[in-house]
């Protein structure tokens, strides 16, 4: 059977590979026949990804991407792409009146600073194939915020509003550029919020989606969806995956 959603003959590049949800993408990429190139801060889970794939279903490349160097040798080191999935990101959450320019910066830097500057170097470097696709996974918090969250859900609604402006900018070369705003989901990530908020918090949080939290597949399915010729029909959307959580706002 023929399908569109394969990404066979497709070359990813895959940022924040080594988190939770970032790894099931690269995974699922490959169970569909793409080519991933995995770029994170952890080298082992990187090791991992190598040892477990052949050089030709996975590239992996350690990087941290806030630094200008290390973005530059990625893009150099790269192929031309057929698309990129931005799943790298920082939440620190903090009170308004604890917040600084320093700690804006850090939130805003990683979510929405080198996002944009990864696609403008791989443009200007020209590794950006025609039809590619661009995902990046933004967050419900772009537009519901929470408490503490000033400088995450204005790096994540920073983000969205980029996704449109690249995809008008792009269009011409058919290229096109998604976002992803899931709601809680279940990574290393949920388990720290859980200790901080504590159990009883919490479950007051998980009251409020009518279909339980998610998982990382759930986010790596839709990616998936939206790097294949299966969205071809798509761009400059936003996908919210969040179990239900905003149909009461």
């Amino acid at each position: 059977m023929i399908t569109p959603f394969l990404l066979e003959n497709k070359t990813i590049l895959v940022t924040g590979a080594t988190s939770g949800i970032g790894r099931c993408i690269v995974e699922l990429i490959i169970s569909m026949k793409g080519k991933v190139i995995a770029t994170g801060r952890n080298s082992s889970i990187l090791k991992e990804l190598e040892n477990r794939y052949s050089s030709e279903k996975v590239t992996v490349v350690s990087a941290d991407l806030t630094k200008e160097k290390e973005l530059i040798q990625l893009v150099e080191s790269s192929p031309s792409i057929d698309g990129v999935v931005y799943s790298a990101g920082i939440v620190n959450s903090q009170p308004i009146r604890y917040l600084s320019r320093q700690k804006l910066e850090e939130t805003m830097v990683i979510n929405f600073y080198v996002p944009v500057e990864l696609i403008g170097s791989l443009d200007r470097a020209k590794k950006i194939n025609k039809k590619a696709s661009f995902v990046f996974i933004s967050s419900v918090s772009s537009l519901h915020p929470h408490k503490g969250g000033t400088s995450y859900s204005a790096s994540k609604a920073s983000l969205d509003a980029f996704v449109k402006v690249l995809a008008l900018e792009y269009a011409h070369r058919g290229i096109r550029a998604n976002s992803i705003s899931p709601g809680m989901v279940k990574t290393p990530l949920y388990e720290q919020a859980r200790e901080l908020a504590g159990h009883t918090s919490m479950n007051e949080h998980l009251s409020q989606y009518p279909l339980g939290i998610g998982e990382p597949e759930d986010v790596a399915n839709a990616v998936v969806y939206l790097l294949s010729d299966a969205s071809r029909w798509m761009t400059g959307s936003t996908i919210t995956l969040d179990g239900g959580l905003l149909l009461g706002y």
